[in-house]
Parts: C-alpha cells; sequence; structure tokens
C-alpha cells in the first residue's frame, strides 16, 4: 500500500514540475531565452521544450502504452541530467537543484509504477515497498 501511495505522490509532484516549467516558460519567455542563452542553448528550442514538458507527464499519467510511458521516463531522465549538469558547467549549482529534485522524484516514480498500475512496466521492478 505504501509503494501506491509513493508511485502517485511521486508521479503529481514530477509532473507538477514539469507542468510549472511549462507554464513559466510559456508566460516569462524573455526570461527564459537569456538563461537558456547562459546556459549556451538557443532560443529556438523554447517551443520544443514546452512541447516536450507537456507531453511526458501527460504519457506517464495517461498511460496508454507502457512503452511510450516507459519511452517518458527516459526521457524525462535524459532531460533532468543534462539540466542539472548544464548548470554545474556554467559554475551555477542552485541551478541544478530543481533537476536533482526531480531526479529524486522520478526515480521514486519509476521504482513504484508496478505497484500502482494494472499493466506492469518490463523494465520496473515490483516494488516491496
Amino acid at each position: 500500500m505504501a509503494a501506491i501511495y509513493t508511485y502517485w505522490i511521486s508521479t503529481a509532484l514530477l509532473c507538477l514540475l514539469y507542468l510549472i516549467s511549462a507554464f513559466t516558460y510559456l508566460t516569462r519567455g524573455d526570461w527564459v531565452r537569456q538563461a537558456l542563452g547562459e546556459l549556451g542553448y538557443p532560443a529556438y528550442l523554447v517551443p520544443f521544450m514546452i512541447a516536450v514538458k507537456v507531453l511526458g507527464p501527460m504519457a506517464i499519467l495517461l498511460r496508454v502504452s507502457v512503452a511510450l510511458s516507459d519511452l517518458a521516463y527516459a526521457g524525462i531522465l535524459f532531460h533532468l541530467l543534462l539540466a542539472g549538469l548544464a548548470y554545474l558547467g556554467v559554475r551555477k549549482p542552485g541551478g541544478a537543484v530543481p533537476a536533482l529534485v526531480g531526479l529524486v522524484l522520478l526515480a521514486a516514480s519509476f521504482a513504484t509504477q508496478n505497484a500502482a498500475r494494472h499493466i506492469p512496466s518490463p523494465y520496473a521492478q515490483t516494488a516491496a515497498l
């Protein structure tokens, strides 16, 4: 039972993190473009990142396909790793904190998904929490 609560809480918080980030990209576009520029990324990535930050959580929450859900987990993993490393690379470790929080939530969500979902993922072990 604890694994089910862990899954839904961590998944909801991870999705909230991503949706707040997408909302920030939409409402504070100039600030986001400047921040991406400081990290060495081009401004044309903003619309693509908005789509990714909305579609990734949707794929996990809706889970129309286990394979698509697992692909979303992988995409979010790589995004969070690269985001954290980008901030560390420009010596701004404070900017890496949301990525670290996201990684913890992602790990908890992925590890406990088989306890909470009817169709298990072949890549996540059955949680024994």
